[in-house]
């Protein structure tokens, strides 16, 4: 039987740690084991009494590091037995936060990867060698693997699980969990997108009046005239302090816009369309998948749990 060892340290999250046990134990076709580098581990709100040691990491197939506190010091003897388990071809997956565990090892340098988004930045900044994915819910790279936050550990172990053992068997394992086995778009389907420039910048004022006249046509030479500078000027300094352009930056407002109303209302996405200033539904359809990775509509149902 496949064995699966879940590593648990201080600080861990306990809807990642219980994740993969309860994902892989559904399937009744893996031996699910909890280890780490001391017995009693503190969850924050309680406290879990882990049955093995790290020695169990020589053996098992599968290893799962579930989200941690990524300003922990992990502790040397996890890096260690993660490397020996990696060197004999253990397969090793991280959820949300437990990718910084397993970037500290330098097992993942060079591969594309993610983690939850409020993590993503800190964690391409930490570990320059990795390429992060904010957008994604996992990324398989083989026998390494990660995943975003808490949902998207689910969907790794079911991707994982029909892996091992099939569609059937994953498929089974989701309607345990009362989810599809394949959710349709990535992490930014889920991110309220705050907006760009730092407070304070020389921009602030004009990225707030074009949040709150999005619904308009607006156009660049407008923009400069309310900036006070040249359109030339406007896009040098739009680069500069938010890293993008006047029309880029105006997109996504407007889609921060619709993602609201989809979420509150029941209007068309017809109707929504028009009123966050797109100049037709086919536009707005565009434009609202390639920024959040899903349809209106599925963002609707997912958030709203009814469809147009």
């Amino acid at each position: 039987m496949h064995e699966v060892a879940v590593v648990a340290m201080d600080s861990v999250v306990p809807f990642d740690f219980a994740t993969p046990v309860d994902a892989f134990n559904w399937t009744g076709q893996y031996r699910v084991r909890v280890c780490g580098p001391k017995r009693t581990v503190d969850a924050g709100c309680f406290e879990i009494k882990v049955p093995h040691g790290l020695e169990i990491l020589s053996e098992v197939d599968t290893i799962m590091l579930p989200g941690h506190d990524p300003g922990m010091a992990v502790p040397g003897p996890v890096l260690e037995a993660l490397r020996k388990a990696a060197a004999r071809g253990a397969r090793i997956a991280s959820i949300c936060t437990g990718a910084f565990v397993f970037a500290e090892t330098g097992l993942l340098d060079g591969l594309r990867v993610t983690t939850h988004w409020l993590g993503a930045e800190e964690l391409a900044a930490r570990y320059p060698a990795l390429e992060v994915d904010p957008d994604v819910l996992y990324v398989d790279n083989g026998q390494f693997l990660t995943s975003a936050g808490a949902a998207a550990g689910l969907d790794l172990c079911l991707h994982m699980i029909r892996r091992d053992h099939g569609s059937a068997v994953a498929a089974d394992a989701a309607r345990f969990a009362v989810m599809p086995l394949e959710r349709e778009g990535g992490q930014a389907q889920f991110i309220a997108t705050p907006p760009v420039a730092p407070q304070g910048a020389e921009l602030e004022p004009l990225l707030k009046w074009m949040e709150a006249n999005a619904a308009r046509e607006l156009t660049l030479d407008e923009l400069a005239r309310q900036a006070g500078m040249s359109t030339r000027t406007l896009n040098r300094r739009f680069r500069e302090q938010t890293g993008t352009t006047p029309l880029q930056w105006l997109h996504r407002a407007r889609v921060r816009q619709a993602q609201h109303l989809l979420e509150t209302t029941k209007e068309s996405v017809e109707l929504i369309a028009s009123r966050v200033g797109f100049g037709s539904a086919t536009a707005f359809r565009d434009r609202f998948k390639r920024i959040a990775g899903t349809s209106p509509q599925s963002y609707r149902s997912a958030f709203q749990g009814c469809r147009d």
